[in-house]
């Protein structure tokens, strides 16, 4: 070792984006597509459900809600506990755990006891995509993290995607216990390759002193072509007390409110038009198979608008990438009922509208991550994910209560928009924060030596 310090953020820019690093983003893609294909099994297999247990549409409902609220309890209980323990043992528990409890599920007798393992599974879902996208952003070179986040991120919308051809060519063979099967097998056997290949966080081993010879391995393994790796720092405070205090102390307060405004509207109108655009367009006159084609292209769109925001944002400033993104997701929200008749006026609208939306909000996971310390990382992602969480229930609820009020599709889409133009507001309060807190913020250097004493 040199005598040379240098922070762990300057060490990882200074060399190319390395093997192991690329390991780590694959790993972590993995972990977010079985998230995704686990979390939206159940959507997929509610018709067989219906027809073995006769049961209605309507006593379904409290199943989707309770892995939602396994999600939500699952980001709470588990992102500061990854601030405190660390990253890799709660990916690895989280995965486990849902790998184990939807393998469970697939032995169910009745809804009660589906019900209850849905939540379980739904609190080891809650953990790992936080986690996931906290070890990916910190192992990222600064000015490739939003890119490679998002692109990382794109595993769930792969795995839900699998999940739906899995459903469709295979649930007349195997049967919905079998589709669970999967979504429990696959967690479970990755395990093994986490537990050998995944590191944990250098920064976290850093921050808290954990380690030091595993630090300067990983260190060795981020650029190998160094004789000798210099002693690194951070340069982030060690946090005093709870993680979860820390979200609102230390000038962190106006972007976390502002980031759970901007996570809530956003995945209410996700899960708004995921939920009820098919329903939607079929009233206004679209048969139900032309309907399914024009709502697939919202997931088309939030997939290319994860993988270009993320882009842009690592090339502007990103508050402002995503404050613009949202804004124009309002101008598409409203072209969407303008279009009603026209078919590929329609599958554009659509299409902007998830690229807009759904792109942001992969996008502004990036940007929770890049906002918060080190020490309280996993717990802002996590929290903020959970805040998301109630937006999106919401979001699935509003959708029946407005067309219970029988209001026609464009009085529903302009008050869709409302809740865009409130998450580009959001973001553009929040850049004006950030970079006030930019202009005053003094670094506290933190050693190796210093931080274990």
């Amino acid at each position: 070792m040199t005598d040379t310090t240098l922070d762990v953020q300057a060490f990882i820019d200074r060399q190319p984006f390395a093997r192991f690093q690329k390991t780590i983003l694959a790993l972590c893609f993995l972990i977010v597509a079985i998230d995704g294909f686990d979390t939206a099994s159940i959507g997929f297999i509610a018709p067989a459900l219906r027809a073995e247990w006769h049961i209605s549409a309507a006593a379904l409902a409290p199943l989707f809600g309770a892995g939602l609220f396994g999600l939500m309890a699952g980001a709470l209980l588990l992102g500061p506990l990854a601030d405190r323990i660390g990253r890799k043992p709660v990916l690895l528990v989280s995965v486990g755990f849902f790998g184990l409890t939807c393998l469970l599920s697939a032995f169910a007798t009745d809804m009660q006891s589906l019900l209850v393992l849905r939540f379980l599974t739904g609190l080891g879902l809650g953990g790992a995509m936080p986690s996931a996208i906290t070890l990916t952003s910190e192992y990222c070179p600064q000015a490739r993290r939003a890119t490679l986040v998002t692109t990382m991120f794109c595993g769930f919308t792969i795995g839900s995607a699998f999940g739906g051809l899995v459903a469709a060519q295979m649930l007349s063979t195997i049967g919905w216990r079998g589709v669970l099967g999967i979504g429990g097998a696959l967690p479970l056997l990755l395990l093994p390759v986490l537990m050998l290949a995944l590191p944990e966080s250098l920064r976290w081993l850093v921050l808290k002193g954990r380690k030091p010879a595993s630090a300067r391995r990983i260190a060795a393994r981020i650029a190998p072509a160094l004789r000798d790796t210099p002693a690194l720092v951070v340069s982030d405070r060690k946090a005093v007390g709870s993680p979860v205090a820390a979200l609102f102390r230390d000038g962190l307060l106006g972007g976390t409110l502002l980031l759970w405004l901007t996570f809530f509207m956003s995945l209410l109108i996700v899960y708004l038009l995921s939920s009820w655009l098919p329903t939607l367009l079929t009233k206004a006159g679209h048969g139900l198979s032309q309907a399914s084609f024009i709502s697939s292209a919202m997931q088309i769109g939030g997939t290319v608008g994860a993988i270009v925001l993320g882009r842009l944002m690592d090339r502007f400033r990103p508050h402002n990438v995503l404050g613009v993104a949202y804004l124009a997701a309002a101008g598409f929200i409203v072209l969407v009922a303008a279009a009603a008749s026209t078919v590929a006026l329609l599958v554009v609208a659509v299409f902007a509208v998830g690229f807009c939306v759904s792109g942001s909000q992969v996008g502004a996971n990036a940007l929770a991550a890049a906002f918060y310390p080190t020490a309280s990382r996993a717990t802002g992602v996590s929290w903020a994910s959970a805040v998301g969480r109630s937006g999106s229930v919401l979001g699935s609820m509003v959708g029946g209560l407005l067309l219970s009020l029988q209001l026609s599709n464009e009085t529903i889409f302009y008050l869709l928009a409302v809740p865009s133009l409130i998450a580009a507001a959001a973001m553009t309060a929040m850049g004006v924060i950030t970079r006030a807190r930019a202009s005053t913020a003094i670094p506290h250097p933190l050693t190796l030596s210093e931080s274990a004493a």
